[in-house]
């Protein structure tokens, strides 16, 4: 059964002060709005590419933890099957549990999606949570000191000390 929450309910794209970042916030939120399942789908999340398209995933629980998956990778799934544009931004969304008096809220990517997200788009962006706002962080600045190999090329921007 899916949880949608009313239509009164807090959106947190309001508190982004970007409107790129509100439109993505907004679309991660009602993905998991529409979609949620306790204890199935607890994260929505939406990444833009360069030609304004909008890629949505949302987070697969699997009764293995370790075999779960991320929001952003199925978003960034949906993004490399449908386009070949660079991407530019990602926002993910984590729906309250119905046991929680919590609104929704900007959750930021967790270190394996920093890690893969980098991997194919290194210029992204991540819409994180910075007080009571919504802001854009490059995410290379999230992940300083990221893993490099041989499998291909990476153009990470320049590290700053």
């Amino acid at each position: 059964m899916n949880g949608i929450h009313p239509a009164n309910a807090f959106n947190p794209a309001a508190t982004c002060p970007d409107p790129q970042a509100a439109r993505l916030v907004a679309t991660a939120y009602d993905t998991i709005r529409r979609r949620y399942v306790e204890g199935r789908h607890q994260i929505g999340a939406a990444i833009i590419a360069a030609d304004g398209k909008v890629y949505v995933g949302i987070h697969l629980e699997a009764m293995v933890g370790r075999f779960s998956v991320c929001a952003e990778m199925a978003a960034l799934a949906a993004a490399r099957l449908y386009t070949d544009q660079p991407l530019l931004a990602v926002a993910a969304v984590r729906h309250p549990k119905p046991s929680e008096a919590a609104d929704a809220r900007i959750v930021s990517p967790c270190g394996g999606c920093r890690e893969v997200l980098l991997d194919h788009a290194p210029q992204i962006q991540a819409v994180v949570p910075q007080g009571e706002q919504g802001l854009f962080a490059a995410l290379h600045t999230m992940l300083p000191i990221k893993y490099v190999g041989t499998k291909w090329t990476t153009q990470l921007p320049a590290q700053t000390p």
